[in-house]
């Protein structure tokens, strides 16, 4: 039988399908219900394709599809649904899956089989590629699989994601589940472990999954299963603490359930109590996440009690303390402080007493809720899964928070399927702002909704969104600006070298969704002009030293006297005009060469003397003008006697020049400025040039250099030096200037203080001038 089946396999499968589906149609009695013979159509339909066929785990595919089926009954789909597990494993094996599946079926099975059949390929290219190597790194010492580095969870995020956006109907996903688990069980049933990327993305997605569509048997089956395949030991260890079997721990809560509605009834409560035993990953989950002992987790057997009032849940409470001895360290009253998210119960750990009142046995945790607290709990914004991993300090690490939590929770809602799919609307699809596609090694990438190639490209890497010229979508090459769909493979085609393109931020053009890959575009831009606005300022700064023949010139040193970093700061200040030209000059310009005495002439009152300064009582002795305080006439000034260096002259009112004068006050002596003309000097000479040096505080901004050297440009100060530090936001500048007479410098400050962001203005010495 099983070769005639391969020879038909290979002539025309789709027509031993039909052939078997409508032999058997014409058999079934037609008083049974239509959905009876929707299930057994299908599964004569799929049994001569998949009966000799096996799955990558060895199990048979159709024996597969049979526990699919009931397990989706288990979990309250329809017969319709039940039908469909075998519809998707049978679409592979047929040429024409949409039209004969449609055919026979109709058109929502088809589009359910083949959705479920791409969806299966794509975890396959996910998992082949890596997406638990990813995920190896939350397996860390001590750690639960579910909780990781951020890359891990940022990853881990991504797939659960994909897999419910991908599955717009969400009849997949409860396929997914029911397949997923039999997985796991047939590796159990015959003691042969699961490839640890199955094992690990059973654990990080499909439970996660499960937990927030509220399939809560579905949840700690694929969580148990997984965790023992990943860590053996510990299950097993876990497990020998438990030293009643799952069943027995399941009667004892029973038997606890039954035991609180009566006494609660007889109280005068009316209480609807659910309880389930804790599974083993939930107990080593808690013990790892808050570091304690098997001993101190509390609620390996818990209670639920669901009562009509908010007074009902104080008096079931009062009722609770009484017939159980209360742990007190362990209670909260949440209804009283609700949690940040909404969330409200009575949480109390109890132990059971023994005949002399004492506590013994095991603990048991009771939650006390009203039906409408109950309600917000499992299908609000606190779901089980929220209350218990949201937050930042949750101990497992996973936020859950915002739009897509409220999405989530409705899902609750469409969990209620229609019992004939046949005519069912489409459930509608979630997270339609968002799509997920992969890259071809099958990495996961969040896009927002119809993002194109070019997108995709920038959220790999900037560098590949620059270089990006052609995309192949799913094997076939498409024009950049195509809206791509979840659950597509895109490959980028990009050059060695280059940059984006112009067209890329016409939004008329829609090449870029995504305001991030915008965003770089022009970043990319700007710093092309950047560029140009450097070499336009290196340009002219070159052809100035030309000019000036200077082109051995260190550019970095000039910039640095500057007050710039770099040569590059300069050539960008000079090429936006910034700078002008003539403070380089002026910089380059060499000042006049100094007078022998460097410009300070000493003589007796007596004697005559050149411009400069007046030494009393003493002829021909060396001199020079501090430079600390750089006095210049008409400053009143005096002398300091130095060891081997001649007089030192200060002006009178400098701080460094009191604190010398104090210690050894018989170096002082007189001087004073001599006037051109006197004593033989000539009237008409060239005035001496005194280096005055300019303090100004200014908040740091671009241009500011620029418009203070305008003013010294514009009142003809030659400027010999600058220096400039910027700290905090605050730059500070000293400018050497080259004046004939200090007061000079006085308009000239003033000027500088009206500056947009000038906080002072003072010469060296002397108390700011503030704007």
């Amino acid at each position: 039988m099983s070769a005639q089946l391969r020879v038909f396999k290979v002539k025309d499968v789709e027509a031993l399908a039909v052939a078997g589906a409508n032999a058997l149609s014409s058999v079934v009695s037609s008083a049974a219900p239509p959905v009876d013979r929707m299930l057994q159509r299908a599964r004569a339909f799929a049994e001569p394709l998949l009966a000799g066929e096996r799955l990558d785990s060895g199990e048979n595919t159709l024996a597969h599809a049979d526990a699919v089926a009931r397990i989706v009954q288990l979990m309250g789909g329809s017969e319709a649904m039940q039908a469909a597990s075998y519809l998707v494993y049978a679409c592979r094996h047929l040429n024409r899956p949409r039209e004969v599946i449609a055919k026979g079926f109709g058109d929502s099975f088809a589009a359910l089989a083949l959705e479920t059949t791409k969806l299966i390929d794509v975890q396959k290219q996910a998992l082949t590629a890596g997406f638990c190597k990813v995920a190896d790194s939350a397996q860390t010492a001590g750690a639960v699989p579910e909780t990781g580095d951020a890359q891990s969870a940022e990853q881990t995020e991504h797939v659960r994601r994909m897999l419910l956006a991908f599955s717009r109907d969400l009849r997949v996903v409860m396929l997914r589940l029911a397949s997923r688990l039999q997985t796991l069980r047939h590796a159990a049933a015959i003691k042969k472990p699961v490839a640890t990327s199955v094992a690990r993305e059973s654990l990080l997605v499909f439970a996660p999954l499960a937990s927030r569509l509220g399939i809560w048997q579905i949840k700690w089956e694929i969580e148990d299963l997984a965790f023992r395949f990943l860590e053996p030991d510990t299950y097993r260890y876990v497990a020998h603490l438990l030293d009643e079997k799952r069943v027995e721990r399941e009667s004892r809560v029973a038997a606890l359930r039954e035991l609180l509605e009566r006494g609660l009834l007889a109280a005068g409560i009316r209480a609807e109590v659910q309880g389930r035993p804790k599974n083993i990953y939930s107990i080593v989950k808690k013990m790892r996440g808050k570091a304690v002992g098997f001993e101190r987790v509390y609620d390996i057997l818990a209670l639920r009690v669901v009562v009509p009032s908010v007074a009902d849940c104080y008096g079931a409470l009062a009722w609770a303390h009484g017939r159980f001895a209360p742990l007190h360290e362990e209670f909260d009253d949440y209804i009283a402080r609700p949690k940040s998210n909404g969330y409200q119960s009575l949480h109390t750990v109890v132990h059971e007493r023994n005949a002399r009142g004492a506590p013994s046995g095991k603990p048991i945790e009771i939650q006390i809720r009203t039906e409408q607290m109950h309600q917000h709990a499992e299908h609000g914004v606190a779901a089980h899964w929220a209350y218990k991993e949201a937050g930042s300090k949750g101990y497992s690490g996973v936020w859950a928070g915002g739009e897509y939590d409220a999405k989530l929770a409705v899902l609750r809602q469409l969990l209620a399927w229609e019992r004939d799919l046949t005519g069912a609307r489409q459930a509608e699809g979630l997270f339609d702002d968002r799509i997920y596609v992969l890259t071809p090694d099958a990495a996961v990438v969040e896009l927002p909704q119809g993002a194109t190639p070019v997108d995709f490209a920038y959220s790999v890497h900037t560098s590949l969104g620059h270089r990006c010229r052609g995309a192949r979508v799913d094997g076939v090459m498409v024009p950049l600006n195509t809206p791509l769909a979840n659950g597509q493979t895109v490959d980028i085609t990009a050059a060695k070298e280059g940059g984006p393109s112009r067209d890329w931020l016409n939004q008329d053009l829609a090449y870029l969704t995504s305001h991030r890959a915008r965003a770089k575009v022009r970043a990319w831009f700007n710093a092309l002009a950047a560029e140009e606005t450097v070499t336009r300022g290196r340009d002219a700064v070159e052809r100035l030293l030309q000019r000036e023949g200077r082109t051995a010139q260190n550019l970095d040193e000039l910039a640095a006297r500057l007050g710039f970093k770099q040569a590059n700061d300069l050539f960008a200040v000079v090429g936006k005009d910034e700078l002008s030209l003539r403070s380089i000059e002026s910089l380059l310009r060499p000042p006049p060469p100094p007078a022998e005495d460097n410009g300070v002439a000493l003589k007796k009152p007596r004697a005559g003397t050149r411009a400069g300064v007046l030494v009393v009582g003493v002829d021909s002795l060396m001199t020079q003008l501090a430079r600390c305080c750089r006095p210049a006439p008409p400053d009143r000034i005096t002398g300091f006697v130095t060891r081997g260096h001649g007089v030192n002259v200060h002006r009178a009112l400098c701080s460094e020049f009191r604190q010398m004068a104090e210690r050894q006050p018989e170096r002082t002596i007189e001087v004073e400025w001599s006037t051109p003309g006197a004593a033989g000097g000539s009237a008409t000479q060239r005035p001496s040039l005194y280096a005055v040096d300019a303090i100004i505080e200014a908040d740091d901004r671009q241009g500011l250099l620029r418009d203070i050297s305008e003013i010294f440009t514009r009142e003809q100060m030659n400027v010999v030096g600058v220096q400039t530090r910027s700290a905090k936001g605050l730059a500070h500048m000293t400018f050497t200037l080259e004046l004939a007479a200090s007061d000079a410098l006085v308009p000239v400050l003033k000027a500088v203080s009206q500056v947009a962001g000038v906080r002072s203005a003072r010469r060296l010495g002397s108390a700011a001038r503030r704007c």
